[in-house]
């Protein structure tokens, strides 16, 4: 008689814990290379039978537009993937009307290797490099988001929704409580869906524009944390949609208004669990530094992961919280890399860069990968900085554009040797396709301005 393996033995779990839910299907899902849901549906019946799903080896670089780079990016023959589910990720989809469960799945190559196309693969990869060291990323996201009325008319400008009083929102009404509670519906259905995707959070504000809000997320280990930001902003939308809300991730949707960050707090957690950032006194440990010094080489590299579209870029404006620089400092918000007060176990670097419209395993990806290149070429920082980096300009200056941020990509080879050839080149071609499409709009400001000119 054949032995029940670990394997089978959870698939008759999972099996038993659809029937009690009278689950009909499966959401066999991923994020695209722009942090969009992508995937198919199976019958309930069929995923507990083990059948196997195939996409298009293209779909996770498709790009925002809903276009593709050419073959040479995917494959000449365009090939399939195989969807490999990660059963530790599944759960009952909350917004569902009829009970449906999601789990989000590896996209693999038909070898049997991880696709390096696919963002989750992209981490996966980074963090297998800190493994061999014996380390533990260790992030905890902080997500800023806009909530607006419903928009069907994509040329005309955001609104936020009316409230109780029959007024909108005008901004500046930091952590209030007063929309949270004309929201309260809208909160109150996020707040169950979070319990039953399992997305751990922490804080919850009202932040500085009109109707826009953050929330921090419980800090855990990356990959984790990347799949719980990836649930959290689709549960957004799809909650947003059913009250008639149009919640924005965007990085700037109102001009004159602050934009929206995903800042990142991370740090490392060697063998025995302590945190490898500091020293058995207390004190910084070289790792911590040598950490530090690679994100100040290496983050400006990889901006184009950090800040995905033209519209990111509009987020860095000097006095709007935005970093614009390179500097790390000491419970410093003027600083893109910032390291907040805390106690030895709790020592963290918080990178402010990421926009809120980042794909999360891209951005994780990239900020432990330029940490990981210091720690490996054991490199110095700057010294810390003190005051207001705002009213000076910084060495340690940013791209503005996206075009800028991917010439100077290009120009490196950080991309590629954290993540691989196949994946650096895919990305760029996906954000210069992206990019065509924008330059090919003609916007407000060139019909107001230059339609009088003689």
């Amino acid at each position: 008689m054949s032995q029940a393996t670990p394997a089978t033995e959870r698939l008759a779990q999972q099996a038993g814990w659809l029937n009690e839910h009278q689950v009909r299907d499966v959401e066999m899902c991923f994020a695209d290379i722009s942090g969009f849901a992508r995937g198919k549906t199976l019958p309930a019946a069929a995923f507990i039978r083990g059948q196997e799903l195939r996409i298009a080896r293209a779909v996770p670089i498709q790009s925002c537009t809903g276009d593709f780079p050419d073959y040479r990016f995917y494959g000449e023959q365009d090939p399939d993937v195989a969807l490999v589910p990660d059963l530790n990720t599944m759960r009952l989809v909350p917004w569902a009307r009829t009970p449906r469960a999601l789990v989000i799945c590896d996209c693999v190559d038909l070898d049997g290797e991880l696709t390096p196309l696919a963002p989750r693969s992209v981490l996966k990869k980074v963090l297998a490099r800190y493994d061999a060291l014996g380390l533990t990323p260790i992030v905890a996201p902080e997500l800023e988001f806009y909530i607006f009325a419903a928009n069907p008319d994509a040329d005309a400008p955001f609104q936020s929704p009316q409230l109780r009083s029959g007024r909108r929102e005008t901004g500046f009404d930091s952590f209030s409580f007063s929309t949270l509670n004309d929201l309260e519906a809208f909160f109150d259905d996020v707040y169950r869906a979070c319990d039953t995707l399992g997305i751990k959070t922490d804080t919850w504000v009202h932040e500085m524009g009109p109707s826009q809000f953050e929330i921090n997320l419980q800090h855990g280990p990356a990959l984790q944390l990347a799949d719980q930001t990836f649930l959290f902003k689709t549960a957004l939308k799809e909650i947003g949609n059913r009250h008639g809300l149009n919640v924005v991730c965007m990085a700037k949707p109102l001009a004159g208004q602050p934009g929206s960050s995903m800042h990142i707090h991370q740090s490392l957690v060697d063998q025995a669990g302590n945190n490898a950032f500091s020293q058995k006194d207390g004190s910084e440990s070289a790792r911590f530094f040598h950490y530090l010094a690679g994100m100040q080489r290496y983050l400006p590299h990889l901006m184009p992961l950090f800040c995905p579209s033209p519209n990111s870029y509009r987020r860095f404006v000097k006095g709007l919280a935005a970093p614009v620089n390179l500097s790390w400092g000491i419970d410093n918000r003027s600083v893109g890399l910032r390291v907040p007060r805390s106690g030895p176990q709790a020592r963290r670097v918080e990178n402010r860069l990421p926009g809120c419209d980042a794909n999360p395993y891209l951005t994780l990806a990239a900020s432990l990968g330029a940490g990981l290149l210091g720690i490996e070429q054991e490199l110095v920082p700057d010294e810390a900085i003190t005051g207001n980096v705002f009213l000076g300009e910084d060495k340690a200056s940013l791209p503005r554009t996206l075009d800028a941020a991917l010439v100077l990509m290009e120009a490196h080879e950080t991309a590629e040797a954290l993540f691989g050839g196949e994946f650096a080149r895919a990305y760029v071609a996906v954000k210069e396709l992206e990019l065509s499409s924008f330059h090919g709009e003609i916007t407000p400001w060139e019909r107001r301005y230059l339609a009088t000119l003689a």
